[in-house]
């Protein structure tokens, strides 16, 4: 079950939904944060952020071209946001309308396609799915949390966790009933809908109780026993371990399983303006570093509007993919 992440190493990770449509400006301001957070960012009311399902038509989304990208690099496995803390799925849902299919002119299921299109390369296909943040719903959680300031360095402002523009009052909020409805009925879904799922992505755990997340770890090996769980489910459950956000460990990891997600530029989800990409040599000189180390690189690109992977990170990727032909890194594992 475990033999080809440990043997995989190099992964592609992918943040896209409508956040790439502003990406990254809000009513002639640009956030200083990381793209997905834009709606907390600009604290955007639920009413006005679901507008943008209704302008997002990425006419050039290509699932083939995204996997043929991921071969080329020398990538062995993708993960894919399904759902990320904004509550839009990137599928279609019978469990809430608010999905790429039903909520857009597109009109298409995105985990569908790019499913399969990893299937017939021989990628391993994850899912990222944000099962404690939501703030299209008023039960979502992280309002024991406060406010987190890692959102792009020092200057950056507070920023709310939940939704606490739309929903204020954090004492009503029930993250049982956002549970027990959206995150099982999605989670459940996604499994038995999409063919082999390696591996699901869980992020930021900070409303579920340990119960919840046995629960949930339980939920994935009855429907997919194969399929590997990361840390952030959180209480200490999971099958590997998800280092920090482009944390890399200074000690070989001899505990198991492990990844370190990491940003080709600054950003997860796209921000136009942001133009700070790591170059090919870079990146190969990260990707030996944490195979040395015993550990996964799992490398993020935010798709635009359109659908695009920027024009420098698909060049990024293929002098990736040439120079580790010639030169293929060593690996302890």
């Amino acid at each position: 079950m475990k033999d080809w992440f440990r043997k995989a190493g190099f992964g592609l990770m992918i943040h896209w939904g409508l956040y790439a449509l502003p990406a990254g400006e809000w009513k002639g301001a640009r956030m200083k944060g990381i793209g997905e957070w834009l709606q907390a960012d600009f604290r955007i009311p639920n009413a006005e952020y679901e507008r943008l399902a209704s302008a997002f038509h990425p006419i050039f989304f290509d699932a083939e071209e995204w996997a043929d990208i991921a071969v080329c690099a020398g990538m062995k496995y993708m993960v894919v946001t399904a759902k990320h803390h904004d509550g839009f799925a990137m599928y279609r849902s019978a469990v809430d309308p608010y999905n790429v299919y039903d909520a857009t002119p597109f009109h298409r299921d995105v985990i569908g396609e790019l499913s399969h299109a990893c299937e017939k390369r021989g990628l391993k296909f994850g899912l990222y799915y944000s099962q404690d943040l939501d703030w299209h719903e008023k039960n979502g959680g992280g309002y024991r949390s406060g406010h987190t300031n890692f959102i792009d360095g020092k200057d950056a402002a507070p920023v709310s966790w939940t939704n606490d523009w739309d929903f204020p009052n954090n004492g009503e909020k029930d993250f049982t009933e956002y549970f027990e409805r959206k995150v099982k009925g999605q989670v459940t879904e996604l499994l038995t809908g999409y063919g082999e799922i390696a591996l699901i992505w869980f992020d930021t755990p900070m409303t579920l109780t340990k119960e919840q997340s046995i629960e949930l770890y339980e939920l994935v090996k009855r429907c997919q026993p194969d399929c590997l769980v990361n840390s952030r489910l959180g209480n200490g459950l999971g099958d590997y371990s998800s280092q920090g956000d482009n944390v890399f460990p200074e000690k070989y990891y001899a505990q198991g399983l492990a990844e370190t997600p990491a940003t080709l530029n600054g950003t997860w989800g796209y921000k136009s303006f942001d133009n700070n990409w790591k170059d090919a040599e870079t990146v190969l000189a990260s990707k030996r570093y944490l195979a040395e180390h015993g550990v996964n690189y799992l490398l993020n690109v935010g798709p635009d509007a359109l659908g695009r992977i920027p024009a420098p990170a698909e060049q990024i990727l293929r002098k990736v993919g040439e120079a580790a032909s010639v030169h293929p890194p060593t690996n302890k594992l």
